[in-house]
């Protein structure tokens, strides 16, 4: 389990707006991205290392 303690989580874009459907990420650990659901912050978070993540992230601004 990644130690989170000064992780400053946002809430993504593509999350929406009615409260449904929200991710939050903190990418501001070193060498590592976490990402969880705001409906359930206690329920765990998914890891990603820098390069990973970054992928993701290009594929879905392609979606």
């Amino acid at each position: 389990m990644s130690n989170l303690t000064g992780a400053v989580w946002r809430k993504s874009s593509r999350s929406n707006g009615a409260g449904g459907q929200c991710v939050e990420v903190a990418d501001n650990l070193p060498g590592r991205v976490h990402v969880r659901d705001t409906k359930d912050r206690d329920g765990g978070t998914l890891t990603f290392g820098p390069e990973a993540w970054s992928a993701f992230v290009g594929l879905a601004k392609q979606q």
